[in-house]
């Protein structure tokens, strides 16, 4: 049934969800789909045409030529007229609340120059007047001059106005001296597992890693009011784009405990799998709580980070950066530190999820796991990112360790990445996606949002197609270690709840899990590669509950 018979005939709606007009005798039911194009995403990657949903779980899922129809009484049909239905699809790695906040700040992704980036500084705060003016995404890799700036400009424009300027990867950080003075940082500041950077016998105001805080720590923190907003943002965004849980890389107790009370109250329905951020008191409490499981919010995961990022320069390499001789990255967390926890982790039924980039990260931390995982049957530790890998460590993956990686990381930085690592070393074992599917037999993919962009559409296309947007490079960028399409779809479904300890309950679209689900306005298994990044959602469908629609 073409497009032109439902424009026609249904005028500006593709859908229709009424009440039931079918006369039937069957088992009362809420909901009943029909007419679809379903791709289950079960373990055989089953594909249906219909499913009936009841006290928002699938109850029966039929396939082509099965009538469920005369099994139901629903409450509420919908004809889907052969869209594409898929699972709600989950975020294995992003930064949920992260983005709520970051989304009332100055926006500086794509910019040019440094130069353009005053200009915002300036407009912004003639604006809004702020007490401290906060920005973020800017990368000197998308300026003709790749280098960091300089805070010198910032002072003269901004004498007593802090500003902070968070770098795209939110491993690095430029402060005006302003807030640097607030933060107590000089030249005399050192911090393990970071960097102040300085030149000429001054500070630059460009902060790596753990020296940027002292900065956070030191200037006004968000209100519950503020993270309330931030959060509601956050999840009609991700609901927009067919996202039905989100794995939150990192967490405070508090923050966690706010999410569960408006989870509770139903301010918040996103499904949240929230990983503690490695701070002891706060993995201790948990810990003797016990894994905190609910419908909405699973609580069973440390985040640990190894390194840093590798546009910022400090992802923790074996053989120093190619375009820094005396550079090979630094240890985020001591070394000692993540054994210990490790160990300590492995004597619980947490997972262990640590933030890896450079190849001596990625190795650590897999001897680490490897070590402390020896007696464990199924702990489904996680190496988050797993960017550079050396080829002789890709044997150290397993069913044990999963890896949870953001294919837009490899499109985004294809530009650069060489001058960082080398042709050799990144062709080696760079974005290798695909041999960490072979070596662990499951991935878990995200998008790491709002460093990347939130759409997972974007993530599909460039797990399979290994371009950026503007279909660059015609070959793929590494195009041997792309995902297929059935792949890439699992990666975000049921390999990802996998990766949650999830699958029994979300993932696909089989009886007696959570009726997730998402409506698209095309098939992403079958369009032309080129059409994928602009898909759109018709619908999002949380236990059995329209939570976003463009057409209804």
């Amino acid at each position: 049934m073409g497009s032109g018979f439902l424009a026609l005939n249904m005028k500006k709606y593709f859908l229709i969800l009424t009440s039931s007009i079918l006369i039937s005798c069957g088992e009362k039911v809420d909901l009943l789909v029909y007419n679809a194009k379903i791709y289950t995403a079960n373990d055989t990657f089953d594909e249906a045409t219909s499913f009936v949903v009841k006290d928002g779980v699938f109850i029966d899922v039929g396939s082509e030529g099965e009538d469920l129809n005369d099994r139901y009484n629903p409450d509420n049909v919908v004809d889907a007229h052969g869209l594409t239905i898929i699972p709600g699809l989950i975020d294995a790695h992003c930064h949920f609340l992260q983005f709520g906040l970051e989304a009332q700040q100055l926006n500086l992704r794509g910019t040019k120059s440094f130069d353009e980036i005053l200009k915002k500084l300036v407009s912004y705060y003639n604006e809004s007047n702020p007490k401290v003016i906060y920005g973020r995404y800017w990368d000197q890799n998308d300026w003709t001059i790749k280098e960091f700036p300089d805070k010198k400009e910032i002072d003269s424009i901004f004498p007593e106005v802090p500003v902070v300027l968070e770098r795209v990867d939110g491993h690095a950080m430029l402060a005006n001296q302003k807030a640097l003075d607030i933060a107590g940082i000089n030249l005399n500041t050192n911090l393990p597992g970071g960097t102040v950077k300085k030149k000429n016998g001054r500070l630059t105001g460009i902060l790596i890693d753990s020296p940027k805080n002292l900065i956070i720590n030191s200037l006004p923190k968000p209100t519950t009011d503020d993270k309330i907003k931030a959060l509601m943002l956050a999840e009609n965004k991700c609901f927009e784009y067919g996202l039905t849980t989100i794995d939150d890389a990192g967490l405070s107790k508090k923050d966690i405990l706010l999410i569960d009370s408006l989870q509770q109250s139903d301010i918040i329905k996103m499904r949240i799998y929230a990983m503690i951020s490695n701070n002891n008191d706060d993995i201790n409490y948990f810990i003797k709580r016990g894994i905190y499981k609910t419908d909405k919010l699973n609580v069973r995961s440390v985040k640990v980070y190894a390194d840093g990022a590798l546009g910022s320069r400090g992802a923790l390499l074996k053989e120093p950066y190619s375009d820094d001789p005396k550079n090979k990255g630094k240890y985020s967390t001591p070394y000692n530190s993540i054994d210990s926890l490790a160990l300590k982790l492995s004597q619980t039924n947490f997972q262990m999820n640590t933030h890896a980039i450079g190849d001596a990260a990625n190795h650590s931390i897999l001897k680490i796991y490897n070590k402390v995982l020896k007696d464990k049957s199924d702990p489904r530790w996680r190496v988050e990112h797993s960017q550079i890998v050396s080829s002789e460590d890709f044997k150290l993956f397993n069913s044990k360790i999963i890896p949870s990686i953001q294919p837009a990381h490899a499109t985004s930085d294809m530009y650069w990445a060489d001058e960082r690592l080398g042709y050799e070393r990144l062709k080696d074992g760079g974005y290798a996606y695909k041999r960490l599917l072979d070596w662990s037999g499951t991935i878990a993919l995200g998008t790491d949002f709002p460093v990347e962009k939130i759409n997972p559409f974007y993530t599909f296309y460039s797990a399979v197609a290994r371009k950026d947007l503007t279909g660059y490079p015609v070959s793929g960028f590494q195009k041997e270690n792309s995902l297929s399409r059935y792949e890439a779809l699992m990666g975000m479904t049921l390999w990802a709840a996998h990766a949650n300890f999830e699958e029994n309950e979300k993932g696909s679209i089989e009886v007696g899990k959570f009726a997730d689900f998402v409506i698209l306005d095309r098939n992403i298994m079958k369009v032309d590669e080129k059409d994928i990044p602009t898909t759109k959602v018709v619908a999002t469908i949380l236990g059995g509950q329209i939570v976003y629609s463009n057409r209804f």
